[in-house]
Order: structure tokens, then C-alpha cells, then sequence
């Protein structure tokens, strides 16, 4: 496994990735005919929280099995501007082909680190943890959620296939919150929790009555989850949702919710900035 992936599915995305970016080779540095080996390093122009790494050097390796590469700073390291992250050596030809696959893996990578170390820290010392959505870049989600655990948050679940979450288009079909929720407990099994999204008290105090396990609190304001929490039977988990920003976690994690999730995490975090210098 590399960063979350098996290795072999990693491969597989790199390698169509340093196609797109040079379907019939790199003709600027064909057109200079520089056959030579050189060496670079990967370096961070601001702060950030590294992620992805090992990822991001394996595209070298891809391009051409001569490049090797030393880490200088470790996955989940808070680096400093002006840091060493990484070296590599190899062919000039392929270190200037794989450049900018492997720094947008990183950056991304890198983006979603930092900001999900953000958001946890926000919420330091309240019991809430941070969680994820399916928000993700296609094809990159293995990776922007690894990236996420590698900040500090949690996985909510890697796909439909992975737990029940009734949202709003599941309560429209089944007709009601009570009946939607009945119906996923018939079809679930002993070890599968069943979550149901509410947007009101309302429908909040109908999925509890109705047996969910988990209930989402979509865009509420803190009283009504405060008042979600005070009304909440004994073992039923509360995540908040919506509309979530940095300034808003503390304020939303004292209300005694378990859980917060983002979509911000992966599809709203900025890169970060990290270059790759010749030597």
C-alpha cells in the first residue's frame, strides 16, 4: 500500500496521469538535447502539513527506473517555509517529465493535509471529530482521503458501498423520515449503523423516535443543535453538517455533537505551494 492505495492502482493512476501531461514525449526538453543526470529537491514555499510523498516520488521512479529519491521530512510533519521536503536524482529528461504530475499530487495532497489539521485544531479539547464527505476529485479519493487521516480528521466512508445514509432524496422517495428509516433497518444487518439526514427538530425528534443510530444535523443553528443534544436518546451519535467554515468549528463542537463533517475538507482546500529546484 502507498498512501492508501495498493500499489498497483497507484501505478495505474500515475502513469495515466504522466500520459495526459505527455501523450508523445516532452518536446521542450527534446528540443534541447541535454542528455545528463541532475538532481533536484522538493521544496515548501509556505507552511503546510506534508501528505502524499511517497505518492508523489513514485512518479519519478515511474518515468524512469534510473531516478532515486531521498525523503527529507516525514508524512503529517508540520514544514516550515524554505524546507527541504524531498531529493531526487536521475536523468534531467525524466525528472523534468515527471515535475509537475508529482507536484500537483503533492500540493493537492499537501492542500487537503493542511486544511483538515485546521479544522481539527479548531476543535482541540471538545471531544467532536472532524469528518470527511464523498466530496472528493474523481479518481483521487483513495488519496485526498488518506490525505484527510493524515491531517487528523476521519473517514466518514469511502463510498455508497461502505454504510446507510439516508439524505433527502432517500426521504422523498420512501415518503417520510420514520418510513425511510424503518425501511433501512429491515435491510440492515447486526454490524451496520443506520444515519439519517434532518434539516429540522422536527424531522430530528421523527428519526429518533424511528430508531436511527446516527442522525445528521444539516445547516441548523448552534440552538438547534444544542437542543438536538439535550433531546438525543442515550446512544445515539450526532454529526453536524453544513455550511461549515474554520471560524464556525469551536462554536459548533460545544454544543456536544460527536462528529462535524466538511466537504471543504476535499473540495474547497487550496493547494499548497511547493516547487521543484535543479541543483
Amino acid at each position: 500500500m502507498v498512501c492508501g492505495m495498493r500499489t498497483e492502482e497507484l501505478d495505474r493512476l500515475l502513469l495515466a496521469a504522466l500520459r495526459e501531461d505527455a501523450p508523445f514525449g516532452d518536446k521542450t526538453t527534446e528540443a534541447l538535447g541535454i542528455e545528463k543526470e541532475a538532481s533536484a529537491v522538493l521544496l515548501a514555499k509556505q507552511q503546510l502539513v506534508l501528505a502524499g510523498l511517497p505518492a508523489a516520488l513514485r512518479t519519478f521512479t515511474l518515468a524512469d527506473s534510473a531516478c532515486r529519491t531521498d525523503v527529507a521530512c516525514d508524512e503529517g510533519a508540520a514544514v516550515a517555509p524554505r524546507t527541504t521536503i524531498a531529493a531526487v536524482r536521475g536523468p534531467l529528461a525524466a525528472i523534468l517529465l515527471a515535475e509537475r504530475t508529482a507536484l500537483n499530487l503533492l500540493q493537492r495532497l499537501s492542500g487537503v493535509a493542511t486544511q483538515t489539521r485546521l479544522a481539527v485544531e479548531a476543535v482541540a479539547g471538545t471531544g467532536c471529530r472532524i469528518l470527511d464527505t464523498r466530496k472528493t476529485t474523481p479518481g483521487l479519493r483513495a488519496l485526498e482521503k488518506y490525505a484527510v487521516r493524515i491531517g487528523g480528521g476521519v473517514n466518514h466512508r469511502m463510498g455508497l458501498s461502505d454504510g446507510i445514509l439516508l439524505k433527502d432524496n432517500h426521504i422523498a422517495a420512501a415518503g417520510s423520515v420514520a418510513e425511510a428509516v424503518a425501511l433501512a433497518l429491515s435491510h440492515a444487518g447486526p454490524l451496520w449503523k443506520v444515519e439519517v439526514e434532518v434539516q429540522t427538530l422536527e424531522q430530528f425528534r421523527e428519526a429518533a423516535s424511528a430508531g436511527a443510530q446516527v442522525i445528521l444535523l444539516d445547516n441548523m443553528t448552534i440552538e438547534e443543535m444544542a437542543a438536538a443534544v439535550s433531546e438525543r436518546p442515550p446512544g445515539v451519535l450526532l454529526e453536524a453538517s453544513g455550511g461549515m467554515t474554520l471560524d464556525r468549528l469551536p462554536a459548533v463542537a460545544a454544543t456536544g455533537v460527536d462528529y462535524i463533517s466538511m466537504g471543504a475538507l476535499t473540495h474547497s482546500a487550496p493547494a499548497v505551494d511547493i516547487s521543484l529546484e535543479l541543483d
